[in-house]
């Protein structure tokens, strides 16, 4: 690492920003979709989680799973679920407001872990196929897709 890469770290100046980065940019469009797509994903998975959060019962059918019991104790569970949803989407914006772009593609390519395993368990659970796929299957391409662009890797 050399001084100038310990300067951008330190001092990050807008030009470093992803939500700056197409700003007076040439190829501005092909900069503002995917950034605007990621924005959207994270506030999205914001909302879920603020639901699964406050009224995880309203929420679980969407998942694809058979839903569960509708007691204290399984609301209790499904809480946490809401946490980590609010903090991952968190997460995404505030890379996209403190980072390069590049940076914000590598972690939308690993949160698309998350999406994946939620398809995963679903398909194994013999739960919804189609909610498998349209939901959790097509959210993990989206974000693979989106984060690609951002590093430039398609």
């Amino acid at each position: 690492m050399n001084a100038a890469d310990v300067e951008s770290f330190t001092n990050p100046s807008h030009q470093n920003l992803a939500l700056l980065d197409f700003v007076g940019d040439k190829h501005s469009m092909h900069n503002a979709i995917p950034l605007s797509v990621a924005a959207l994903i994270a506030v999205a998975i914001i909302v879920i989680g603020c639901f699964y959060f406050v009224s995880p019962e309203r929420i679980t059918g969407s998942f694809g799973l058979k839903p569960p019991a509708s007691d204290a104790d399984t609301r209790a569970w499904l809480r946490p679920k809401g946490i980590r949803d609010i903090a991952s989407g968190l997460v995404v914006l505030t890379m996209m407001l403190t980072a390069d772009r590049r940076t914000v593609g590598i972690a939308l390519i690993v949160f698309a872990i998350v999406p994946f395993g939620d398809m995963s368990i679903v398909l194994g659970s013999r739960g919804s196929r189609s909610k498998a796929l349209s939901i959790h299957g097509a959210t993990c391409a989206v974000m693979l897709v989106v984060g690609l662009l951002l590093i430039h890797a398609i």
